[in-house]
């Protein structure tokens, strides 16, 4: 394509939007609005994914070994555990330093029993990947001198459900909002194209090429995405700049942490900006389709 005819393309699609200035107003605020919905969406679903990853991590696997054990016994049982498939980490604590833990977590109370200590020497371990938790312990307890596996089978598999259902849904409500928004524009567009119907009937009769007469709309498009995703960067990085002041002081030394403005509010307005000018070109492309049979 030579340079002057994109530069009339890029100039027709200005002035169409300048000329169709109530169906550019229509097309950016359907832009607008979806696009900010589906931007509030994505600042949950990514935050909650977040919390669950953060949720996942802190998984552990309590590993008690048997009260005769001998010193030697428990060395070989953490070379053991560390080279089974899908361990991250063992830590080991011997059963003083979990009395210890026992009496500052508890109170004094719990003191009497620092002469005749009952509890047990304890690994705790992680896996790789958290949702391998329940075949890890299964290979722990199969080990000598293991007294117990402890993890929270029925907590954790009921967690691990909870969370994989929640991103499905969160995927799901950002793909209907993306293809809301498409439907949207796509009408939208379709209307402004019906005005110029005999327009473009006009350039095809006199030889105009399918891409020749479709490139103005699909720019057309793209700015109208463009446009439409300003006030949404805009709005979502400042919803998200107070979330953060206000919540990030009251989580410190939590479990979870919300993800820090930046670099995050920078990916998610490139999203939108994406998002803006797909369903931009998307909509316009679709919407011409069936104009350019004459």
């Amino acid at each position: 394509m030579k340079a002057r005819t994109l530069v009339r393309h890029f100039k027709e699609s200005f002035k169409s939007i300048g000329r169709n200035s109530w169906m550019t107003f229509a097309s950016v605020s359907a832009v607008t609005v979806t696009l900010l919905l589906v931007g509030v969406s994505v600042l949950i679903m990514m935050n909650l994914n977040k919390v669950a990853d953060d949720l996942e991590n802190d998984v552990e696997i309590k590993v008690f070994v048997s009260l005769d054990a001998e010193e030697e016994t428990v060395q070989n049982l953490e070379s053991q555990i560390s080279e089974l498939p899908g361990v991250e980490s063992t830590n080991f604590s011997t059963k003083e330093e979990e009395l210890t833990d026992l009496v500052l977590d508890f109170g004094d109370e719990l003191s009497l029993f620092e002469q005749n200590n009952p509890l047990f020497d304890v690994f705790y371990v992680k896996a790789v990947d958290p949702q391998q938790t329940e075949q890890v312990a299964t290979d722990i307890a199969a080990l000598e001198n293991i007294e117990n596996v402890e993890y929270g089978k029925d907590k954790i598999e009921k967690l691990f459900n909870f969370l994989n259902g929640g991103r499905y849904v969160g995927l799901i409500l950002i793909l209907a909002l993306l293809f809301t928004a498409m439907f949207l524009i796509s009408n939208t567009i379709r209307i402004t194209i019906v005005a110029r119907r005999r327009e473009i009937e006009i350039m095809k009769l006199v030889g105009a090429t399918n891409w020749f007469v479709r490139i103005p709309f699909i720019l057309e498009g793209m700015w109208l995405g463009i446009l439409g995703s300003l006030v949404p960067i805009g709005l979502v990085a400042l919803l998200y700049k107070e979330i953060t002041d206000f919540a990030q002081p009251r989580l410190t030394g939590e479990l979870f942490q919300l993800l820090e403005f930046t670099p995050f509010i920078y990916q998610v307005s490139a999203l939108i900006l994406m998002m803006g000018v797909f369903i931009g070109i998307w909509g316009s492309f679709m919407s011409i389709r069936k104009f350019l049979r004459v």
